[in-house]
C-alpha cells in the first residue's frame, strides 16, 4: 500500500480516515475537495484541477494517500494506484452524519478547505438544489453500484479494494497497521 484512494458517499469519514492513514504510513495526503473547489463555491475547470492533481501526486513520489471521489480522474492515478479503500457505510449513518456535520460547520463558520473561502450556510446546505446533503441521498446508491462494479471489473484487477462498511470496521483497520 503505497498509492492509495479514500473512496465513499459524503459524510462517510474520508478525509479523516486519509489523513489518518497518511500518518501511520508515512505518506502525502492529498484531499482533492482542496484543490477542486475554488473561493465562493467556484470550481476549478477540469484540466486546471488535473494539472493541480498530477503535481501533487508527481511530488509524492513515496506515496500518496488521496481523498475522494472525482470519478473524472481516474485516468491520473489509474498508473499508480494500487489500492481503493472503499468506506461503505449505511445510508441512515451517512444521512446522520451529513446533517449533523453541516449543522456543525453553520454553527462554527469554519472554512471547509485550506485553500478556498468556502462555508456551510443554512440556505446551502439545506435549502439550496446544490445541498451536499441533498447530493448524498442521490448519489448513495449510484456510488455503491460503482465501486461494487469496479472491484468485480477485471480491468482493476491490479488494485487491492479493502471494502470497510463501518466505523468500527474502519479503527480496527487502522490500528492494525
Amino acid at each position: 500500500m503505497k498509492f492509495i484512494n479514500i473512496v465513499g458517499t459524503t459524510a462517510s469519514g474520508k478525509t479523516t480516515f486519509a489523513r489518518q492513514l497518511a500518518l501511520k504510513l508515512n505518506l502525502t495526503h492529498i484531499e482533492m475537495d482542496d484543490l477542486f473547489w475554488l473561493d465562493g463555491w467556484q470550481e476549478t475547470p477540469d484540466d486546471e484541477f488535473f494539472l493541480k492533481l498530477k503535481n501533487k501526486m508527481d511530488i509524492a513520489k513515496d506515496g500518496w494517500v488521496l481523498d475522494g471521489n472525482y470519478s473524472r480522474t481516474l485516468h491520473l492515478k489509474l498508473d499508480k494506484l494500487d489500492t481503493m479503500i472503499w468506506l461503505d457505510y449505511s445510508f441512515t449513518l451517512n444521512f446522520y452524519r451529513s446533517v449533523k456535520r453541516a449543522i456543525s460547520r453553520i454553527i462554527t463558520k469554519e472554512p471547509l478547505w485550506e485553500n478556498s473561502n468556502n462555508y456551510e450556510s443554512f440556505k446551502q446546505s439545506f435549502l439550496s438544489k446544490n445541498s451536499i446533503i441533498l447530493w448524498m441521498i442521490n448519489h448513495y446508491a449510484k456510488n455503491r453500484k460503482k465501486y461494487l462494479n469496479m472491484m468485480h471489473d477485471p480491468q482493476y484487477r491490479h488494485i487491492q479494494f479493502i471494502r470497510l462498511t463501518s466505523p468500527k470496521q474502519a479503527k480496527v483497520f487502522l490500528d492494525s497497521l
